[in-house]
C-alpha cells in the first residue's frame, strides 16, 4: 500500500486494533476508525479517533479502506453495506515480517496478512481475506474471497479454501483437501477430508459438529 494514501479502519476492535498495529508497522497514515455503535463515536482508540458510522465511509472516499472484523460473513456484509454507496478503494496490507510476495503469489484488495505468515508459491487469496499471525499456507493452495486463516494455522499444499472459510487458531489442513463455501474448522481441529458447504467441522481428526446457516 502507498503511503501517499491514508487509512480508514472499518470496526473498532478485536482485529481492526491488529490492522491498526500493522499499519503503524507499515507507517501507512491513520484516518481513524468507523463503527455503526455509536457509543463508540469520537473515542480515540489507540491514539485514532471512531469518526462515525460504517455508511459514512462516503464522507472519506479518498481514502483507503480495511474492513478489520475477523468473521468472514461479517466481513462480507459489511463490504456489501459499504459498496451500497458507491467503490471503496479497498488496502492491502502485508507485514514486513510475513512472506507473502513470492513467486506466483497472488493476493486480493481487502486482505491482510500479518507477522510471521508465510505463503510458499502458486498460491492465490481472493479479496478481503485475513492470514494471521505465524499462519502458513502451502504451494498450489486456492482461496477464495473473506477466507479467515487464525493463528498458528497450517495449510498444505493443493488445498482449497472456497469463500467465506475459516480455519480456526492452530488448526492444520491436509494436502489436497477442499473446504466448501461458509465452512469453518474449529480450533487445533485436524481436518482430512473434504467438507459440505456451511459445515463447521471439529477434532483431531475433524467430524461435523453442524451447520451454519446457507450463504
Amino acid at each position: 500500500m502507498s503511503n501517499a494514501h491514508t487509512l480508514i479502519i472499518v470496526g473498532a476492535s478485536g482485529h481492526a486494533l491488529n490492522v491498526h498495529f500493522l499499519a503503524e508497522r507499515l507507517d501507512v497514515p491513520i484516518k481513524g476508525f468507523l463503527d455503526d455503535n455509536p457509543e463508540t463515536w469520537g473515542n480515540e482508540i489507540l491514539g485514532s479517533v471512531v469518526l462515525g458510522s460504517i455508511d459514512s465511509w462516503i464522507e472519506h472516499s479518498e481514502c483507503q479502506f480495511i474492513v478489520a472484523v475477523g468473521s468472514p460473513r461479517v466481513r462480507r456484509r459489511i463490504v456489501e453495506q459499504m459498496e451500497r454507496l458507491g467503490s471503496p478503494n479497498y488496502a492491502t496490507l502485508i507485514d514486513p515480517a510475513a512472506v507473502a510476495s513470492g513467486r506466483k503469489v497472488t493476493i486480493g484488495a481487502g486482505s491482510v496478512i500479518c507477522a510471521g505468515a508465510m505463503l510458499t508459491t502458486q498460491i492465490s487469496l481472493g479479496k478481503h481475506g485475513v492470514i494471521n499471525r505465524n499462519a502458513t499456507v502451502g504451494h498450489d493452495a486456492q482461496m477464495g474471497d473473506y477466507v479467515t486463516i487464525a493463528p498458528l494455522a497450517a495449510v498444505s499444499g493443493h488445498v482449497t479454501l472456497a469463500d467465506l472459510v475459516e480455519v480456526g487458531t492452530g488448526a492444520c489442513i491436509r494436502q489436497g483437501v477442499t473446504m466448501a463455501p461458509g465452512s469453518m474448522l474449529g480450533m487445533g481441529g485436524v481436518l482430512t477430508q473434504n467438507t459440505d458447504d456451511n459445515a463447521v467441522m471439529v477434532g483431531n481428526p475433524a467430524r461435523l459438529l453442524r451447520h451454519l446457516p446457507s450463504i
